[in-house]
């Protein structure tokens, strides 16, 4: 392999010195993921943003969007979907019901339940966001060969199957 010279591999370096006992070959992967991770973060609330969005709106609506017609959910379906707190879907939900993007009505199964449903403002919007937001990703993968694509799909597929469900 061609010799690295990024932050990671100084640090690296610095510690083969300082702890020459150690093996820390694995920070080569790990911290570039975590740096590449908090780049790829940046870059796509960057897009969110530009439709006055955040991370999570962004998140509650295109959970609602891919549940298809009538792009309604329970507040915990949602949570369950988006891996967050009831306690902070309860907070996103009250900011999209502000904004007008969502609302929130009393299930017609169960009158005891809620349900979290699109608006047609938040629908226009979630489409034209996640549009940008594929167009982002497409972008930002550009690096990499169609080849390198798929081959790091595969591994990281295999990696995070050992932590999900």
């Amino acid at each position: 392999m061609a010799e690295m010279t990024d932050h990671v591999a100084r640090i690296q370096q610095a510690w083969a010195v300082e702890r020459p006992d150690l093996d820390v070959s694995p920070q080569g992967v790990i911290g570039r993921l975590h740096r590449l991770g908090n780049f790829l973060t940046e870059e796509l609330v960057a897009v969110y943003r530009d439709f006055g969005l955040g991370e999570g709106d962004f998140d509650v609506l295109a959970t609602l969007r891919r549940s298809g017609p009538p792009f309604e959910l329970a507040p915990g379906e949602l949570a369950d979907h988006t891996m967050v707190t009831t306690g902070a879907m309860t907070k996103r939900i009250d900011r999209l019901v502000e904004a007008g993007l969502v609302t929130r009505r009393r299930s017609e199964a169960d009158g005891r339940a809620r349900v979290v449903a699109l608006t047609d403002a938040g629908r226009e919007l979630i489409d034209r966001a996640f549009t940008a937001h594929v167009d982002n990703e497409q972008r930002l993968i550009e690096p990499l060969s169609a080849a390198e694509r798929e081959q790091l799909q595969a591994l990281l597929i295999k990696w995070l199957a050992e932590y999900e469900d």
